[in-house]
């Protein structure tokens, strides 16, 4: 079907529909300076199209209709003008035919004394570019060569009035010039100003033209306006900044976290921070420093899962906990803290289809056993990409705004803001269950009653529902997928704790140092020192809060384990945490190194005293009698050491007499006193000599 102002394609000419006439069309060659309306049959541009010889094509001045128009403007009244010269020829259906438009114009020309010659140049126009008004304005827009270099030997802008000298046309050596200064030191990440580009491009220029004078060297508005020129803006934009900080802050936004996910329990996040609060210890006698805040969000719902408050820096370890928290019921957790709720208030309890994380936390073999058991998919966020897991960064500012203006020891910007200003930390008052109640009781308020004013709500969400979590987590459980698996509490707890290599050994199972045992090991014969070979490659879980039990597991890939207890050799354990183990170990082996060096000075310096009473007794010996036979000299070793046991006895006796100078004590005997008052000789038969 034909319409007015349709442009169709024959050949390459371009024609516009300007009147439908019956059995025939008006139509009219866009492209030609001297085209005018033509007669056509609409059988044959129907025939055309069926032989696709005609095809429809985009109207090139579609914009002009909708194009606006300063009042008042220069343009604006040239349009007008026009427009009044012609309105009485284009209402006239004469004016589409040859034989009545010479007389329609040459009418119109005796009134308005116009010559014949503008009224068809207007016509013409009006027809061409789709018969409205605005067809008729003039190509100011086109004025300038917007976009296109000027080409000129001489100098072009505004001539100087008050600098000296001409200055000089950029041409096409100067413009290299600039692209590589421009490239190497200000169309990248390292800082440096435009100005200081321009000065290191005069070096440049000075060194390729030493017969231009200084005045007239290309200006720093002479390359400014090259850079705006040569370099898209989002282009200028892009490369100035570092790529990290581009990704994370400067990048357009055109996604949202919410159309990635299906429903609730479909993606947690899970990202850790250091408080902004320092805190006292239990006894409120030392500042223990800032805690570690773990959180873990549902991505639909924006609902908090779970977390983690302490003083362990972020690690797997304490990852883990946060996890074991987001999917277990917290009804005794938050008991503990004095705050009651039903699990219909805190409905996270179940296994989650993915966890988006930071590489270091989740990263390596020990999170294999969450994603093969359970099935659920290990994301990681790119490195320095806190934006990829937006929704629980923005937690750490909400949550922690509940606290920050009341709370004594927040950090603020200095510790010392002024001159006899006070140290935030000296005024820390809250112990670590006094800040985790705190954090525990904003969690609940934020789930339940915090109204999400900027969620993107899927289309099929009804309009009366209030953007909270909880109605937003109920909401997704009951219309959409991705709810949580539900698994047992302790096979969760098992397959969330971290993992570490052990190895078998006569003492028990040796981990971290510490020995460990149980009834189903002693049963399995991998202790008894029988000779052979024991087992290798065997893993154990632990649980950092708790030195006394390991979890070895006793097939590789084997969901079956083993509680193991401290042995007895490694009782000073029992009690502790593995963190305490640590650090008693630490001080062990700093004490051992300690006495190890003393030790080696010790040894060293025995050592030399050996050596050179060796050396002494060799100097001593007499030289051996070649008279006697060795047999004669080996018979006499009795009486040469009964000889040399009576000088050793003498001495001894002489060294030990009492001094006459004192009065004596009486004496009792149990046998009677001896005649002589010697001890009597030991029998040789007591003690023999032989070798």
């Amino acid at each position: 079907m034909l319409r007015i102002n349709d442009v169709f394609k024959l050949g390459q000419e371009r024609y516009r529909i300007l009147a439908l006439a019956g059995q025939h069309a008006i139509w009219m060659n866009i492209d030609s300076d001297k085209a005018w309306p033509e007669l056509v049959k609409a059988t044959e541009i129907e025939q055309w199209i069926l032989d696709e010889s005609l095809r429809r094509v985009e109207d090139p001045y579609s914009e002009l209709a909708s194009l606006a128009v300063e009042q008042g403007s220069k343009a604006q009244v040239i349009r007008d003008q026009r427009y009044e010269l012609i309105a009485p020829l284009i209402v006239d259906e004469e004016i589409y035919y040859r034989s009545g438009r010479g007389r329609l114009v040459q009418s119109r020309s005796d009134e308005t004394d116009k010559p014949r010659k503008s009224l068809y140049k207007n016509l013409r126009q009006f027809w061409q570019r789709g018969a409205v008004p605005n067809a008729l304005l003039p190509d100011y827009r086109k004025s300038g060569g917007k976009g296109q270099r000027k080409v000129s030997r001489k100098k072009l802008g505004r001539p100087r009035k008050i600098s000296p000298g001409t200055g000089i046309t950029v041409d096409g050596a100067i413009g290299k010039m600039f692209r590589l200064i421009l490239d190497r030191y200000y169309v990248n990440d390292k800082g440096y100003s435009l100005p200081y580009a321009h000065r290191r491009f005069i070096d440049m220029f000075e060194a390729a033209n030493p017969d231009v004078r200084p005045e007239d060297y290309p200006t720093l508005d002479q390359i400014r306006y090259f850079y705006r020129r040569e370099y898209e803006n989002a282009d200028r934009i892009r490369l100035r900044a570092n790529r990290i900080s581009y990704q994370k802050d400067i990048r357009p936004l055109t996604g949202t976290a919410t159309a990635g996910v299906l429903g609730p329990g479909s993606r947690y996040e899970i990202d850790a921070t250091i408080a902004d609060v320092y805190l006292l210890s239990a006894d409120r006698q030392r500042i223990i420093g800032r805690p570690t805040l773990y959180v873990v969000v549902d991505v639909f719902s924006r609902m908090v899962a779970g977390f983690y408050i302490g003083l362990e820096n972020p690690s797997y370890v304490t990852a883990m906990s946060a996890l074991t928290t987001s999917m277990s019921d917290k009804i005794e957790l938050c008991a503990h803290y004095d705050l009651e709720i039903t699990q219909e208030q805190w409905p996270t309890v179940g296994i989650p289809n993915a966890i988006l994380a930071d590489r270091g936390e989740l990263l390596g073999h020990q999170i294999e056993s969450l994603e093969k058991a359970f099935g659920v998919r290990i994301e990681t966020a790119p490195p320095y990409r806190g934006d990829a897991k937006g929704i629980v960064e923005r937690y750490f500012r909400t949550l922690q705004a509940e606290f920050k203006p009341f709370t004594p020891g927040v950090v603020t910007g200095t510790k010392v803001r002024k001159q006899g200003g006070k140290d935030y930390r000296l005024d820390a008052t809250l112990t670590l269950d006094d800040f985790t109640q705190i954090m525990l009781a904003s969690i609940l308020h934020r789930n339940q009653y915090a109204v999400l004013s900027k969620y993107d709500r899927d289309p099929d969400m009804p309009n009366d529902m209030a953007l909270t979590p909880l109605n937003i987590w109920n909401w997704g459980i009951q219309n959409r997928t991705g709810r949580l698996k539900n698994v047992s509490e302790q096979a969760l707890r098992i397959a969330l704790l971290p993992r570490q290599k052990v190895h078998l050994s006569d003492l028990g199972v040796s981990c971290f140092g510490a020995y460990y045992t149980s009834k189903e090991l002693l049963a399995s014969g991998w202790l008894h020192r029988n000779g052979d070979r024991r087992v290798t490659g065997l893993q154990a879980a632990y649980d950092p809060a708790v030195a006394d039990y390991i979890y070895l597991f006793p097939e590789k890939d084997g969901s079956e384990y083993w509680v193991c207890s401290l042995t007895d050799r490694s009782r000073q354990f029992r009690g502790k945490s593995m963190w305490e183990l640590w650090a008693s170990q630490e001080e062990q082996r700093k004490a051992m190194s300690v006495a190890k060096v003393a030790e080696t000075t010790s040894k060293r310096e025995l050592e030399n005293l050996v050596s050179n009473t060796i050396k002494n007794a060799e100097r001593s010996r007499p030289a051996i009698n070649k008279q006697q036979s060795k047999a004669a000299t080996v018979r006499g070793i009795r009486d040469n050491r009964k000889q040399e046991r009576d000088a050793q006895r003498a001495e001894q006796t002489k060294a030990r007499q009492p001094d006459t100078s004192k009065p004596k004590s009486d004496v009792t005997y149990l046998h009677g006193k001896p005649d002589d008052g010697a001890f009597p000789d030991f029998l040789d038969e007591l003690f023999g000599d032989d070798e």
